[in-house]
């Protein structure tokens, strides 16, 4: 398909989810995306119980609008066809583990002796010279370092992960951003993006609050927001309503909507910071309504 990407090349060794959700976001803008799978394929083909157009599911809702080949990439035949793939490409990406990905030569130091302005991006757990490198590293292990579990469920249940994979969508953005860049620069080389990092990167404000003000994080009843009243979700007779008042304005709007005009004059509701220091009430009281 044409888009913004259209006429860079694009090589992906990349399997399951991260990488080539990731470059799946790039031939959706237009890029030509080639997949290489090993002999026995991407393990994401046979994952799900489910097919689609002859495809296993989970393999078919990651890999659209890519071309797919393969390649033995442990054979001298197999590293001399990546080579010609790499001297008509714009880039290569892959989410294998460091030592694999030095194995199989898909680093810029080895790619770019067929070509100096070639893009490597390297998806891993921890990084290519981190000295935790070689450790496991899948979604739900990062869910947990990072203390993303830790923050979801309800404040008396155990720790939750998030319902689908955040982590490796999450680097798998990143990844597609940090290759459009280094494309941009022109120069070639290496990127090198760490799911731990990603993730630590995302706490933004929660650990902000942590570091500048030594305010623990902590898990809030009925996923509510930690400053803002009232945003949360609420039972109903017919299941649950997520209310989000993220402003004043809207809290004008949301109490006239109520009939409850005096609200606007109570200095117990009437601004953020006021809603926030009466929180039990503010609830309360959005709950009678």
């Amino acid at each position: 398909m044409s888009g913004p990407l259209t006429g860079i090349r694009i090589i992906e060794v990349g399997h399951m989810l991260m990488g080539p959700y990731s470059t799946m976001l790039l031939a959706d803008l237009g890029a030509d995306v080639i997949k290489v799978e090993p002999p026995e394929g991407d393990i994401g083909r046979r994952i799900s119980p489910h097919t689609i157009g002859g495809h296993n599911a989970y393999f078919a809702s990651l890999n659209r609008n890519k071309k797919s080949i393969v390649l033995d990439l442990a054979s001298g035949e197999g590293q001399r066809k990546l080579g010609d793939l790499v001297a008509g490409s714009h880039a290569l990406l892959t989410n294998l583990r460091p030592s694999a990905i030095r194995k199989l030569g898909l680093t810029y130091t080895h790619l770019k002796r067929w070509n100096p302005r070639i893009v490597c991006v390297a998806l891993t757990g921890y990084g290519l010279d981190s000295p935790y490198a070689e450790r496991p590293a899948y979604d739900y292990v990062i869910q947990a370092l990072t203390g993303i579990m830790a923050l979801t469920g309800e404040p008396d249940g155990p720790p939750v992960k998030t319902g689908y994979s955040a982590v490796d969508n999450s680097a798998g953005i990143m990844g597609a951003l940090g290759l459009v860049a280094k494309l941009l620069e022109g120069k070639g080389g290496q990127v090198d993006i760490a799911m731990y990092d990603v993730m630590l990167s995302q706490l933004n404000y929660i650990a902000g609050a942590w570091l500048n003000a030594r305010e623990p994080a902590r898990r809030m009843d009925r996923s509510a927001h930690p400053y803002i009243v009232p945003a949360q979700i609420f039972p109903t007779r017919d299941g649950w309503i997520a209310l989000f008042i993220t402003h004043d304005d809207f809290w004008r709007r949301f109490a006239q909507e109520l009939g409850q005009g005096h609200w606007l004059t109570d200095p117990r509701f009437s601004t953020m910071d006021a809603r926030r220091a009466n929180r039990d009430l503010v609830l309360a009281r959005s709950r009678q309504r």
